[in-house]
């Protein structure tokens, strides 16, 4: 493969590494990420298809540590799937291949997701932080036994009280809980009482993710056909917009549409995708982008073991134009509450963001949507219900002033830095919280008039809930980033 040794060599920036762990106890009822189930009570210690797992995953190690030996490598993410269900001298082992193969800075952020089931056991979690795990990010969802069994989720409410408590005593100082709202049968009531519940136990970060009913999985066939009822829209508005100022009141800073973290605690990782650096995936059905080039491994656990024996992963490489490096700055920028940088957008096509956009930019200033401060171009709370609609506009615009290509001296294939502009993330943060709106504003169905480019990866929406599209047009379809 000497094309691609040649391009992979040049890395100099730190990447991220994503890990995929494809195992579970049993599969939940929203879920459409690449999943094997094991089964309740099958120890993952005696399952052939998780030794199987470790052995391709070493492979795969080598095989990228060959193209790209000595990358420095500024966070590490075990999703899944549940992580915790490998044993943490694998996790020390995995991490350990990675410092062989790769430099990781100091400080480098490690992040294992957890089932509360999971860290049941005396030391479990000590034993992840002496494998070099520092962050823990545990899939609560909810604390409502009901809701628990309506979505498939293996553990109790006292399991979640237990494994924060755990993860507290053993010395874990970075703790982030993920939440879901907008579910069946849920009231605001319930939803603002489970934030209550979950910051008494003081976790560092906060994931609070709208349902998103996912094609195909038992919970959409649910609602689908009226078993379960999503509630009204106007209440979910309301869970949005009343959930995140209860969140800021307690101090923990709202700097992406799904995520708050207190001072300090964003998610490194997922800032890294946000801010388009490049990214390495392992394991099955994991994607990477390196270089302005993203492939995706094959969604299948021998799939994946036949590509990597072969020596032939990374070869089925899709090289992103122009125009899509565009719409993603604008896409994946848009989520975070910092947002996009102007003069990013001048750096990468030669054009002038407002003027191109004018019109647009102008309507969502005056219905309170966007603010435009120091440079930063940045949805309010309210723009944030509605942003697939805004990045649908925007998006529309953006193919249309590219359609005759871009202007001399731009840069599509620089990576956009974060800029300077409004100071610290922390200070942008705060200088939004002041001047953000507070009435809920009617979310217009997912799918109505999205989807202007296919391949553009697209983390899903604020309102992710599947509803009938107005329009045939393809949609923007939610690219399964790890959670936080």
């Amino acid at each position: 493969m000497p094309h691609f040794r040649a391009i992979f060599l040049s890395l100099e920036n730190p990447m991220l590494v994503y890990i995929h762990v494809p195992f579970c106890s049993t599969r939940c009822r929203y879920c459409a990420f690449y999943s094997s189930p094991l089964g309740r009570g099958v120890d993952p210690v005696s399952s052939p298809a998780v030794r199987d797992y470790v052995d391709t995953l070493f492979m795969e190690l080598a095989h990228w540590g060959d193209r790209l030996g000595g990358s420095p490598v500024q966070t590490v993410f075990f999703g899944g799937g549940t992580p915790s269900l490998l044993p943490p001298r694998v996790i020390a082992l995995v991490m350990e291949r990675l410092g062989r193969y790769f430099t990781l800075v100091p400080k480098a952020e490690v992040t294992l997701e957890a089932n509360p089931e999971s860290l049941r056991g005396g030391h479990r979690v000590a034993q992840y932080l002496e494998a070099g795990v520092n962050r823990l990010s545990i899939g609560i969802q909810s604390l409502d036994e009901g809701m628990l069994r309506m979505l498939g989720r293996p553990h109790k409410a006292q399991d979640s009280l237990h494994a924060a408590f755990l993860a507290r005593e053993a010395g874990c100082a970075n703790i982030n809980v993920d939440l879901m709202w907008g579910l069946p049968g849920q009231s605001v009531r319930q939803w603002l009482q489970t934030l209550k519940d979950v910051m008494r136990m003081s976790p560092d970060h906060i994931s609070a993710y709208g349902l998103t009913l996912e094609p195909g999985t038992p919970l959409e066939l649910d609602v689908e056909e009226g078993r379960l009822m999503l509630p009204p829209e106007r209440d979910q508005n309301i869970m949005f917009m009343e959930g995140a100022a209860l969140l800021e009141q307690h101090g923990y800073l709202h700097y992406e549409i799904s995520n708050f973290a207190r001072m300090g605690f964003q998610c490194r990782h997922n800032l890294g995708y946000w801010e388009g650096e490049d990214y390495l995936g392992l394991g099955p059905s994991a994607t990477s982008t390196i270089g302005g080039r993203r492939w995706t491994n094959p969604a299948s656990q021998k799939a994946w073991d036949v590509r990597t024996r072969e020596g032939s992963l990374g070869q089925d490489v899709e090289e992103l134009t122009p125009q899509t490096r565009v719409l993603e700055l604008l896409m994946l920028r848009l989520r975070t509450t910092r947002g996009l940088r102007v003069k990013a957008y001048r750096e990468m096509t030669g054009r002038d963001f407002v003027r191109d956009h004018q019109r647009l930019v102008q309507a969502l200033h005056e219905n309170g949507l966007i603010r435009i401060r120091n440079g930063y171009l940045r949805l309010t709370r309210s723009g944030m219900l509605v942003s697939n609609s805004i990045l649908s506009n925007l998006f529309a615009r953006t193919r249309e002033v590219l359609r005759h290509g871009l202007a001399p001296g731009a840069r599509p294939d620089a990576v956009p830095s974060a800029g300077g502009g409004s100071g610290s993330l922390g200070e942008a943060l705060l200088a939004e919280n002041s001047a953000a709106q507070t009435s809920p504003v009617s979310q217009p169905g997912q799918g109505e008039g999205q989807g202007p480019v296919e391949n553009v990866m697209a983390p899903a929406g604020v309102l992710g809930h599947k509803r009938k599209p107005a329009r045939k047009e393809p949609e923007i379809r939610a690219v399964q980033w790890p959670r936080a």
